[in-house]
């Protein structure tokens, strides 16, 4: 995990599916809120957060999501609540978490390998901002 994604609004997608998983992995994947594969969900990186995201690592893609997409993703899910309100208001982020998870759709032309990192020309782990180019596809 990247030390400077601290306090950023991040982005959390779904890639793998539920068989397999271990006890622990799937807990820390239900208290993200991502049951399903495609599903996203926003949030602040904080402590608490990143320990999670570590932990589910192998299972999800993460990174920095631009406000352009979030706006869109929001628009397209019905949430009155804009990108910049977001970043500025903690009570806007509380107001969120009762319209998450956002399920999207499979991404057109498909993820990547979804057994890999990131790093390793998969779709797995810490993407950065080349989140929004996964998210764009899937809307």
């Amino acid at each position: 995990m990247k030390s400077d994604i601290k306090n950023k609004l991040i982005a959390i997608v779904r890639v793998r599916g539920r068989v397999k998983v271990r006890g622990k992995t799937q807990e820390t994947l239900d208290r993200l809120n991502l049951k399903k594969p495609n599903n996203c969900v926003v949030v602040r990186a904080t402590d608490s957060y990143i320990g999670m995201i570590n932990k589910a690592n192998d299972y999800i893609a993460y990174g920095e999501v631009d406000n352009a997409i979030l706006d869109k993703i929001l628009k397209k899910r019905g949430v009155p609540i804009s990108a910049d309100e977001l970043s500025n208001s903690p009570e806007k982020m509380a107001e969120l978490k009762q319209h998450l998870p956002f399920r999207l759709k499979p991404p057109r032309r498909g993820y990547s390998k979804i057994k890999f990192s990131y790093v390793n020309h998969g779709s797995l782990g810490y993407m950065g901002k080349e989140i929004n180019g996964l998210l764009a596809r899937m809307i």
